[in-house]
């Protein structure tokens, strides 16, 4: 079943996986008239459509009718429609195209609706909660396109039939959507398993009335032995579009950190690394952000991983567990949403098992309640059950610091309310994509600095 926010990070995932747009649309088209010619073969159709591409869908099924039996219903008229592709479809129809429909003639055709398409909620409004309404009353059979419009909203077709495409959809049965038909339409398997520009559809971008803080407030947690670490994961999280980093770092370190960056808001935590007396001081700082990274370049004293551990069973805002962190995750119970990101090896110390396979990587995310990054030549991304694959990258990318780059990416999107499997894919895409763009430039000389300073690019 496909969430309804899936659809087009697939549809753009297609297209980047060779599949354009409009031959999706010509597949679909053909599907549902194949369909139609069926089960309906005497009868005329009336296509009821709205302006997007469910309309186009339907644009293109009419083609492949008899034109004399068929008639195409534009509730808000051929200006409206507002897809470049489904306009395409109806310049090319040879069909009736009407602006208005006599519904005491109803009962004379078919009705294949394809008024709006996935992701409807609320109230539906006119001109189309009247037209759901005439086709609920009418005696006519009635085939949805995809999914019964207004599918999740106050009002939706009732229809006999429903012919999706590719797979069912999310909240589809045969109460709400009648006997469901799934059509294959070419969706590439790569553009379901992979990573993709569709991706960044989910990138939660800023309300133009939202103010400093109500995009992403994020706490790193690390630094002692090392200081580059956190503050590539500081940075990273800055270009990703979080609004206020802040870094709780030990004070042996902090003036060193702050120096790196003026936008850090660094707090210093007494002693050369993190210790046990420090855990309610960070608690308090957790309290005051959305999300935290816990783990770049504080090493592995006991003290220190006694540490994280407090801090991991008890930061309950979501949070990215990296590098030294890892360590500690141990038999610990994680509170809240949480995304690990270790590379095979770091699996295979967490796990205590050789095995680092994606059906290894699935039953951990499950049985921990936590989302994955397994990184490698192609990295892994699960929740236990859903997953993604991620074949972007460059050979380049393996200077220290592409590691904390990834870290501050996800946890900046955490930050910004998205959930962790989500903010796991789109980060690993974010930064592998970036990745490949500095490379283009900086060659075998990239660093994790060139890789920050594309990841807006990217976004854009």
């Amino acid at each position: 079943m496909i969430p309804f926010t899936e659809v087009a990070v697939i549809d753009r995932n297609s297209e980047y996986r060779g599949m354009p747009p409009l031959k999706l649309m010509e597949n679909a088209g053909k599907a549902l008239a194949e369909e139609l010619k069926e089960r309906f073969e005497k009868d005329k159709f009336l296509f009821v459509c709205g302006t997007g591409n469910n309309g186009g869908d339907a644009y293109a099924a009419a083609r492949y009718l008899q034109k004399e039996d068929v008639i195409m219903y534009l509730i808000k008229g051929r200006e409206e429609v507002r897809s470049e592709i489904a306009r395409q479809n109806l310049d090319r129809l040879r069909c009736e195209v009407i602006g208005k429909f006599d519904w005491s003639e109803a009962e004379n055709f078919v009705i294949i609706e394809g008024m709006l398409g996935t992701g409807i909620s609320g109230k539906v409004r006119e001109p189309y909660r009247s037209v759901i309404q005439r086709i609920n009353e009418c005696d006519s059979s009635v085939v949805s396109i995809d999914v019964p419009s207004g599918l999740g909203a106050d009002l939706a077709v009732k229809p006999d039939i429903t012919v999706t495409f590719h797979d069912v959809k999310e909240g589809m049965n045969t109460d709400n959507c009648g006997e469901i038909v799934i059509r294959d339409i070419g969706v590439p398997e790569e553009a379901v398993k992979y990573t993709g520009p569709g991706e960044m559809l989910l990138y939660p971008f800023p309300k133009k009335s939202s103010h400093k803080g109500q995009n992403g407030r994020l706490l790193v947690i690390g630094g002692g032995p090392y200081t580059g670490a956190p503050a590539l994961v500081a940075r990273a999280a800055y270009r990703t579009g979080a609004d206020q980093v802040h870094l709780a770092v030990p004070s042996r370190v902090a003036s060193i950190i702050a120096g790196f960056d003026p936008h850090f808001i660094v707090h210093p935590l007494k002693g050369e690394n993190l210790l046990p007396n420090h855990v309610e001081k960070v608690l308090e700082l957790a309290e005051e952000c959305d999300a935290v990274v816990i783990g770049p370049g504080m090493g592995r004293d006991d003290a220190t991983m006694e540490s994280v551990q407090m801090l991991i069973e008890n930061i309950t805002i979501p949070k990215v567990i990296d590098a030294d962190a890892l360590t500690a995750v141990g038999s610990a119970s994680i509170a809240g949403e949480a995304v690990l990101t270790p590379h095979k090896a770091e699996f295979r110390s967490i796990t205590g098992g050789d095995d680092v396979s994606t059906e290894v990587a699935d039953k951990f995310a499950a049985e921990r309640g936590v989302s994955l990054i397994l990184k490698g030549e192609i990295d892994y991304v699960t929740d236990g059950s859903r997953s993604k694959h991620n074949d972007f990258g460059s050979p380049t990318m393996t200077v220290g610091g592409t590691g904390d780059t990834l870290a501050g990416v996800v946890g900046a999107l955490l930050s910004k309310g998205m959930s962790a499997f989500d903010a796991a894919r789109l980060g690993v895409y974010i930064t592998c994509r970036a990745g490949e763009l500095a490379s283009e430039e900086y060659g075998w000389g990239t660093l994790p600095g060139d890789i920050q300073e594309y990841i807006p690019k990217v976004i854009d």
